[in-house]
């Protein structure tokens, strides 16, 4: 959530910023909801300060029997205007409150300009581009005929883009899971976390997917839980409301959830095989920092999803967003593309993001300075570490062979019981005819 003394003293760069982020929210509206709040504001502090002045003289005993009884009056009528004056302030606040919650974090001065994907800029890249001595195939059909992945059964169970993976595709997740989780804590500072996967609505709003995009959310009733889209909402939300001792920060967090979306509006996009799904795996680093450093950590946050990639050999690139880009609640943010040979185009497997102070007043999370004074807001940061659908796809792309297996890198042995690859293999179900 933006500052709202940041919106009075700066109100034509973040009018730019909204218009950069393709925002239709009404500052205008915001503004004047400030100026009642504010007005609001005053007439109850003179209200009141006109009662005290009374109650006090009432309380000396300094006054006559007859202006005692006036007096007495007076501040019966100051007691029904205050709280007429203290409900119209509340009904100002909660307006302005669910306008505020509209308004999308500005930009850094850093992030590039542009309205849309054209506009995002590539940073550096990493690896070389596979070659084959044949025309290598997309993955849906590489999993098909190893029989790991099965979209089919996997709709008859849940509906479309809900994809099914078994034997060795089974194994090849929880083994990408593993690898990042020991990767991230052993070496990369993190503390691992275990968090719930429904979360209520306070915890949604505070990350910012609320209100923007319930219609993307999973949501169960009686009482109102959320399915997570990204396990930040947990884990962010685990210091809410809370006072952290500066000597405490960095925070890094980490944890491996399932996550759940229903992409509304994306139906026919991109959606073959494991491109885009609506529940998959992703370990999710989390990051809460004293605000001079979170530009620091955003790098070095990018740094260690790169070394996931870096790990499984897969060619990758960093791409700075552009404003129009930039998700609601970033303030800078890097995508990491992989390289998936069989379609022949760049995936994204990370958001790597800067939110500074935007999600943290929404949650209201706060360090303690060690030189004293008042608490100050935390800076977030998250990044994947990474999404796994669509490094399985590049896994799978990349590293097929002539003969019909696929190669797998290195680091992933330990992981797949010592074995370098992945062959044919018959379903563990069975075979049945279906009808």
């Amino acid at each position: 959530m933006l500052d709202m003394k940041r919106i009075r003293q700066d109100v034509e760069r973040v009018r730019g910023s909204l218009q950069a982020k393709g925002s239709a929210a009404s500052l205008d509206r915001v503004l004047e909801l400030d100026e009642l709040v504010r007005a609001a504001i005053f007439a109850t502090d003179s209200l009141r300060a006109e009662k005290n002045t009374l109650t006090e003289r009432l309380a000396r005993g300094a006054v006559a029997a007859e202006e005692a009884a006036a007096l007495r009056q007076t501040v019966r009528e100051l007691n029904c205007r205050l709280k007429e004056a203290d409900e119209e302030l509340s009904r100002h606040r909660d307006d302005l409150e669910r306008l505020l919650v509209w308004l999308p974090n500005i930009p850094h001065e850093s992030v590039p300009r542009g309205s849309g994907p054209e506009g995002n800029v590539v940073v550096r890249s990493w690896g070389s581009l596979p070659t084959f001595p044949f025309v290598p195939a997309p993955h849906w059909d590489v999993g098909a005929s190893l029989g790991i992945l099965d979209p089919q059964r996997g709709a008859r169970i849940s509906g479309s883009n809900f994809p099914l993976l078994s034997g060795d595709g089974a194994l090849l997740t929880r083994a990408l899971i593993t690898l990042m989780l020991d990767l991230h804590t052993t070496e990369h500072g993190y503390l691992e976390h275990w968090v719930p996967y429904l979360v209520n609505r306070a915890a949604m709003v505070g990350t910012g997917q609320l209100p923007k995009l319930e219609e993307d959310m999973y949501v169960c009733s009686a009482p109102e839980l959320f399915l997570i889209p990204t396990g930040e909402v947990p884990l962010t939300n685990l210091w809410r409301e809370e006072i952290i001792a500066e000597d405490q920060l960095p925070i890094r967090m980490v944890g491996y959830t399932p996550c759940f979306r229903k992409e509304a509006g994306t139906y026919g996009k991109d959606t073959r095989g494991l491109n885009r799904v609506h529940q998959f795996d992703k370990v999710e680093m989390v990051k809460l920092v004293e605000p001079s450093q979170s530009y620091d950590e955003l790098e070095s946050l990018v740094a260690d999803a790169e070394e996931v990639l870096q790990r499984l050999q897969l060619p990758y690139r960093v791409v700075s967003l552009c404003t129009g880009d930039l998700s609601f609640s970033a303030a800078k943010c890097y995508d990491l593309e992989v390289w998936a040979a069989g379609q022949e185009r760049w995936l994204e497997v990370s958001s790597c993001s800067n939110f500074e102070d935007f999600q943290a007043r929404r949650m209201g999370i706060r360090f303690r300075p060690r030189s004293g004074g008042k608490p100050q807001l935390v800076h977030t940061l998250n990044g994947s570490g990474l999404a796994l659908p669509r490094i399985i796809a590049a896994l799978l792309e990349n590293g097929q062979t002539a003969e019909g297996t696929v190669k797998l890198p290195e680091a992933l042995w330990p992981y797949m019981r010592g074995r370098t690859m992945i062959g044919p293999t018959h379903r563990t179900t069975g075979h049945s005819e279906e009808g």
